[in-house]
């Protein structure tokens, strides 16, 4: 049996860690994601479509309608839907801007961790070029990626360099 590429191994990785944080949900945060997915469907804007022009058609005809124009029960009906399909989406987007928020911190944490391992494999390839008497050891740009990255530093530099609010 052939053992999993480190690709296979990372998407399984990847994966289980969706699966847990799906998992993971309160039964309240997986009612609100289900509606919020639903209300994005196009059959649920027919659903809508058909529901209005049925209300409107029926009610609208010689005042026999329990809801005659200008349909307030209608527009409250439909103020209601919207309040709480936001209230619902909002909920699903504060939970998905959390998890979005882990994924950056942990993605954050790898990148810290190879910057450090790069440099010391620099480190290492560098002496190994200065014991064999290669000149590329005493090449200044080699020196410089060997030192080890201010975290501080860069994002000072980027503050003042990158364009932002003012």
């Amino acid at each position: 049996m052939q053992s999993p590429s480190t690709t296979q191994r990372n998407i399984k990785t990847i994966a289980d860690l969706e699966k847990n944080a799906l998992a993971s949900r309160s039964f309240s945060a997986r009612v609100g994601d289900s509606i919020a997915t639903h209300a994005g469907r196009v059959w649920f804007i027919l659903a809508h479509a058909v529901w209005f022009a049925v209300w409107i058609a029926f009610n609208a005809r010689d005042k026999t309608g329990f809801d005659p124009p200008p349909f307030p029960l209608l527009n409250g009906i439909v103020s209601l839907e919207a309040i709480f399909l936001s209230l619902f989406i909002l909920m699903s987007q504060n939970r998905s801007a959390i998890q979005a928020d882990q994924r950056n911190h942990l993605e954050l944490q790898i990148n810290l961790l190879a910057e450090e391992e790069n440099t010391k494999i620099l480190e290492m390839l560098q002496a190994l070029c200065a014991h064999h008497k290669l000149t590329i050891s005493n090449d200044p740009e080699l020196t410089a990626m060997t030192k080890k990255t201010e975290i501080h530093e860069v994002l000072s530099e980027l503050k003042d360099n990158l364009p932002g609010d003012e």
